[in-house]
Formats: C-alpha cells, sequence, structure tokens
C-alpha cells in the first residue's frame, strides 16, 4: 500500500492522463464487452507486433536498462487500442465518445474520482492540509 501511495504521491500529469486513458478503456469494455475470441486474438497479436516495434525504437541503447512500466504501457497501448476499435465498431460512438450520455459520464466521473484522490494523496503525503 505504501509503494501505490509513494506512486500517486510522485505521479506527473502526463502518467495521470494515461490512468485516465485505462479508466476511460476499463468502463467502454465494461459496457460493450465481446467474448469473441477473434477480437482479443488479435488485438494480442496486434500488441505483439506493434508493441515490439515501439519497445525497438525507445531502446536503451547500451546500458541496457529498462522501464518495466515502460515496456507494460508499449505493449497495453496497443491491446487497448485495437479492442476498443472492434468493441466501439458500429455502436455509435463519436471517436471514442459513447451515444449513451451515462456512460460517458461514467467516465468522466471515474476519472474525476481519480484525480480527485490523487489531488488529495499528495496534499496529506505533502502535509499541505
Amino acid at each position: 500500500m505504501e509503494f501505490l501511495l509513494k506512486y500517486f504521491q510522485d505521479i506527473k500529469l502526463g502518467k495521470a492522463i494515461l490512468w485516465c486513458y485505462l479508466i476511460w478503456y476499463i468502463v467502454v469494455v465494461y459496457f460493450y464487452f465481446d467474448p469473441s475470441l477473434k477480437i482479443w486474438g488479435n488485438a494480442i497479436g496486434i500488441s505483439a507486433v506493434i508493441g515490439t516495434g515501439l519497445l525497438l525504437s525507445v531502446s536503451a541503447g547500451k546500458t541496457g536498462v529498462r522501464d518495466n512500466w515502460q515496456t507494460l504501457r508499449l505493449y497495453l497501448m496497443p491491446f487497448c487500442v485495437s479492442s476498443f476499435s472492434a468493441l466501439i465498431k458500429d455502436q455509435g460512438f463519436i471517436i471514442f465518445i459513447s451515444p449513451k450520455i451515462q456512460e460517458t459520464l461514467i467516465s468522466v466521473l471515474c476519472c474525476t474520482v481519480f484525480l480527485v484522490g490523487i489531488f488529495v494523496i499528495k496534499l496529506v503525503r505533502n502535509k499541505i492540509i
């Protein structure tokens, strides 16, 4: 638990936004989940190909030191993008916004709660309150 509190205390805005992307993705998967092996198999395949390409493009050079979180993100992002696209196909989405306002509001609410949680952790852990 201490690790998570420290992580969120030190998190930068860019990484917090990436977490919101993941939260949005999870909400969409919750509402539009399809157990089709084709969707998830294709997503894994795309993730393997694109993730490896991304990993090679940001290789650490001579040191060989890799950030495990970065590596996970490089594979997770293409997986999420491809499965998200397959799940929302023909569902009436406008780019990534659900046509059902309650689903969009749930996504926004979840991201807001997450960001407020980070703000509170930063306030409390930095003893500003």
